[in-house]
């Protein structure tokens, strides 16, 4: 049975440790007393999201994050699925697909009106769990400026 335990500060090193095996995957940089500090932030601002641990059968296996927007085109809160991540030996057992229910679940809940999510575009597998979910292509390119 798969459950979604809200992170609390005693989950921070766990979460960390996941997600440098997350980021590795396309090898991207992290830093584990930033990532520490960020999450200490995060979890102590409700307006700033949600984060959950995976649980199946009383292990661990992965987890979500879910960062908040106002936006005023979609007149109200919206959110990004900023990581979901499954444990590699946990694949391949629909527990994405289950995190992806909850997130949708836990949205209504949230009141938001729309979740935006990047995808790797070599992740072919993510890519169709997320559009067997219902999440489509979107028109735009996204975009990003980096401050200095």
């Amino acid at each position: 049975m798969i459950k979604f335990k809200l992170i609390t500060a005693t989950d921070i090193d766990t979460i960390v440790l996941m997600m440098q095996k997350f980021y590795a995957i396309d090898n991207y940089p992290i830093s584990i007393d930033v990532s520490k500090t960020l999450f200490q932030e995060f979890i102590s601002h409700d307006n700033l999201g949600k984060a959950w641990l995976i649980v199946s059968d009383h292990e661990i296996v992965g987890y979500i994050i879910l960062t908040f927007v106002f936006s005023f085109e979609y007149q109200g809160r919206i959110a990004f699925l900023d990581e979901l991540y499954v444990t590699e030996k946990a694949r391949g057992q629909g527990i994405g697909k289950e995190a992806i229910s909850f997130i949708k679940n836990e949205s209504y809940q949230l009141l938001l009106k729309q979740i935006y999510l990047e995808v790797e575009p070599n992740n072919e597998k993510a890519q169709k769990l997320y559009l067997a979910s219902g999440f489509e292509s979107h028109k735009r390119q996204l975009m990003k400026y980096k401050i200095k």
